[in-house]
Parts: C-alpha cells; sequence; structure tokens
C-alpha cells in the first residue's frame, strides 16, 4: 500500500494524483485537520479520484503527551472535517510523527478506528533525491509493506512513477491500506504488524 501524509504544504498534491491516475492506482492520504481547513478543494480532488483520505489527527499534536479525551476530540474533529468535505468518515488514523503508546492506540480505538503505521518509510521529507527515495523504497519493500510518503516533500513527485512502475513489473498490486488490512481472525505480533492466526 501507498500511503501520504499531508501536514503542511500543498504543492504537488495534484501532480501525485495524476502520477497515481495514469496507472489507475489509489493510494490512501493521512491528512492534517489543519491542512483540510486550508485545502477543502484538494481534499476533495483526492477523494473524487478514489484515494482514500483518512485521518491524521486536527493539529499534528503529540499524542503521547495528551489524556485520553484530549485524543478522542481530536480525532473526532479531523473526522468531521474530512466527512463534511468527502462524505466519508475516516477509519484509519496514523499518529503523528509517528508516535504512539498503548493509551493513544486505546484512545484511537475507542473512536472505532484503526491505528496504521508503515514499515518502509522513504524519508522523502528529508530533501533527499528522488533516486535515494526510490533506492530506499525498492529495497525495503515486502509483500503486505505499506510505504511512507509526504504530499509535500521536495522530490517525491519524480520518484513515485518508477516507484510504481518498479513495483508493477515485480508483480506487485497497489491498493490503498484498507484494502491491505487482514480481517477476521489475525494477531498482531511484537512490531505491531498483523499475522493471519
Amino acid at each position: 500500500a501507498i500511503s501520504f501524509d499531508a501536514a503542511w504544504g500543498n504543492e504537488d498534491t495534484q501532480t501525485l494524483i495524476d502520477v497515481l491516475s495514469e496507472r489507475g492506482l489509489t493510494a490512501t492520504f493521512f491528512v492534517v485537520g489543519d491542512w483540510v481547513d486550508r485545502y477543502p478543494e484538494s481534499v476533495q480532488a483526492l477523494a473524487a479520484a478514489g484515494n482514500e483520505v483518512m485521518n491524521h489527527s486536527t493539529n499534528h499534536a503529540h499524542f503521547s503527551t495528551m489524556r485520553e479525551d484530549e485524543i478522542i476530540a481530536d480525532v473526532t474533529a479531523c473526522n468531521e472535517k474530512i466527512a463534511a468535505l468527502t462524505g466519508v468518515t475516516p477509519t484509519l488514523f496514523r499518529c503523528p510523527y509517528g508516535e504512539y503508546d498503548d493509551h493513544v492506540i486505546q484512545a484511537v480505538i475507542s473512536t472505532v478506528m484503526t491505528a496504521i503505521q508503515w514499515d518502509v518509510d522513504s524519508l522523502d521529507w528529508k530533501g533527499i533525491s528522488a533516486a535515494e527515495i526510490q533506492k530506499r523504497v525498492l529495497r525495503g519493500i515486502r509483500p503486505g509493506s505499506i510505504v511512507l510518503f509526504h504530499n509535500a516533500a521536495e522530490n517525491t513527485p519524480e520518484a513515485l512513477p518508477g516507484i510504481l512502475d518498479a513495483l508493477i513489473a515485480d508483480g506487485y498490486q497497489i491498493v490503498p491500506v484498507s484494502q491491505i488490512l487482514l480481517s477476521g481472525n489475525f494477531k498482531i505480533d511484537h512490531t505491531g504488524k498483523q499475522c493471519p492466526a
């Protein structure tokens, strides 16, 4: 699954949509509520292109420092903003900064959402070259991987086509995050990965 976190800029969101659409693919975009407020047209464009628009918090706070009621209020507020624009209430949540602990996860679960991390980090936010992004992702990918990108990272639009084309050539099926999750009888291992029971 290809995923993007959208928390700050919006320079290349449409380019990312186009790169995916040209290949008949969709991805999951975890958006921050403040970003939704600033770029409502992009939220609608993501959804209209068939991408999943999911929750990345209201303002990218450090959830491990927040009380359970504050986390629930934050997640709910972002869900409401997304649903108002797309007509779909998110079911997946990605913790800001990738930070979580047991109390954060319990709070997220209480909102009837699933917390999602990643196992392949493109590090695109560091400004590394498109070639380096591509090398990192393709070296790390495995069946069942969730790849982390950012929508406003400098070289992601240049790196993404080659990554997608290489994965397709290798026989990977690229799907939004919700379609890669296991349902029914599964367990979660010590790394947080779902495994068939």
